[in-house]
């Protein structure tokens, strides 16, 4: 039996701890009035003075501009009050002035609970997938993956904590303590109101608080119900004697878990992601929601596995079963370039406006990131494991993982950032503690996780086909070859 060692979980506290005061302190020293606001942008403003500077300030305003549907630009309206009288003109700046200081208030404040967001929607997301593919290797009923399943049992463990955080999330905002969704704003559905929003209101049947609040509910109850199951029927596969009917209820389960994932993963994606966007859509947004997360998914059961293997933990893994996880992470990461490229293609080449505003939005504040993300999640992958000899090798997974999983939380940075912080933006202390905080709380849940069970699932029908999967897989197709020749 594996023991969660003393310093592993020394070192996932700290983690926590050493988060949780980043993001604590994060919401501490977010700007409380619209002087703060003003004070940061005249900061800003002095600490840039160059042309990118003003570059960043104009972006800001037209940002603001379009938000509050102003089609004018700056010079035009100050123009056009110049002709009223010069009063006129002073006070229109001042207000100007005061509505942009207030809107970038907004993004400041949202800023620490949009990095939470990331990070948590990153780490949740890669549970789910987890929970997701051990889920299909039960129902394809797969030999080579058996001796894995203690490790992605281990993971999913993750899903409990994940899933109590993002309930405070869908509370606080469904309570209207954060500004995460503009879609939640005061007056948006009131036709009276000067924050009408006509095209929210017609989502309205959807984008609504209380089946936004109860679906996101569901979706973690079924989740966590399925992952509660599965887990106690796994250990007790191990000890059953009734001629594998726990096996079969599981597998039976799994079945139905399957259907209930696809509709709540799709359905999560337009609520928790394209709802911070809610002018934008996307017919492919859940495929390719569905993809970041599953490459990242396995890159996390690589990683898990490698570290346990080190540890002597799974003695029934060899290097077959690594180089098969690093072939899907490969495999899916060509299938994530596939669906970003067909997303950004077909909008990019119709250019039709309501669709270009999501990727205007992250080419004019996001560029580095957006285009960086592209590079880590594809040029990175292919050019490292394409090669058939370097998936089997330990340090080279894990490099080629570390970019990846660097890459696939920039892109999930990249679909929420903008719609929550517009330019206000940046890597620091809210994004470092969110990470920090969330990797600890993974690493403890895991492990003591995998600690509790036995790391080889003896009841398993295919547990043979698995730990011999060495033979049949590499060993004899390197003995036919060497016959052939």
């Amino acid at each position: 039996m594996y023991q969660f060692s003393g310093k592993l979980k020394t070192f996932s506290i700290a983690l926590i701890i050493l988060g949780a005061l980043g993001i604590a302190l994060s919401f501490y020293n977010a700007p409380k009035t619209i002087e703060d606001a003003k004070e940061i942008l005249a900061h800003q403003s002095s600490s840039h003075g160059d042309a990118h500077g003003a570059e960043h300030g104009e972006t800001v305003k037209d940002e603001h501009h379009q938000v509050e549907g102003v089609s004018h630009t700056h010079d035009e309206a100050v123009n056009h009050s110049s002709k009223e009288s010069h009063v006129t003109a002073e006070e229109h700046g001042e207000n100007h002035d005061d509505a942009h200081a207030e809107h970038v208030l907004h993004q400041l404040q949202n800023r620490p609970w949009a990095a939470v967001y990331v990070a948590l929607f990153f780490f949740l997301g890669i549970t789910l997938l987890v929970l997701a593919f051990y889920a299909i290797q039960r129902v394809a009923q797969a030999g080579w993956s058996i001796v894995l399943f203690r490790v992605m049992e281990a993971i999913t463990a993750n899903i409990v904590p994940t899933s109590i955080l993002m309930l405070v999330i869908i509370i606080t905002s469904a309570m209207h303590m954060n500004h995460l969704f503009p879609w939640m704003g005061e007056g948006i559905f009131d036709p009276t109101s000067p924050n009408y929003d006509p095209i929210i209101d017609g989502k309205s049947w959807w984008m609504n608080i209380p089946g936004w609040t109860i679906r996101s509910i569901v979706y973690l109850v079924i989740w966590n119900t399925y992952r509660w199951f599965i887990r106690r029927n796994s250990i007790k596969e191990d000890t059953a004697n009734d001629g594998h009917k726990t096996y079969k209820k599981s597998y039976n389960v799994s079945v139905g878990f399957l259907f209930l994932f696809m509709l709540s993963e799709s359905m999560m994606s337009w609520d928790w992601i394209m709802g911070l966007d809610p002018h934008w859509f996307s017919t492919l947004f859940a495929w390719y929601v569905l993809a970041s997360l599953l490459v990242s998914a396995l890159t996390v059961i690589a990683f898990t596995t490698i570290y346990l293997r080190s540890k002597n933990a799974l003695p029934g893994v060899n290097d077959s079963h690594i180089h098969d996880l690093t072939k899907y992470m490969f495999g899916f990461s060509v299938f994530w370039t596939y669906l970003w490229f067909a997303q950004f293609m077909l909008i990019w080449y119709a250019d039709i406006p309501e669709e270009t505003t999501y990727f205007v939005a992250r080419f004019n504040e996001y560029k580095l990131p957006f285009l960086g993300m592209v590079a880590m999640n594809f040029a990175f992958p292919i050019l490292l494991l394409i090669n058939s000899d370097f998936k089997s090798i330990p340090w080279f997974v894990v490099i080629g993982g570390i970019v990846i999983l660097t890459g696939h939380y920039v892109d999930i940075f990249v679909m929420v950032m903008p719609a929550t912080v517009g330019a206000q933006w940046g890597i620091g202390i809210p994004e470092i503690s969110a990470v920090l905080f969330f990797i600890g709380i993974f690493i403890y849940a895991t492990f003591s996780a995998f600690a509790k069970a036995n790391p080889i699932p003896t009841g398993n029908p295919f547990l043979k086909e698995s730990e011999h999967y060495h033979y049949y897989n590499i060993e004899h197709r390197g003995e036919g070859s060497s016959d052939h020749h």
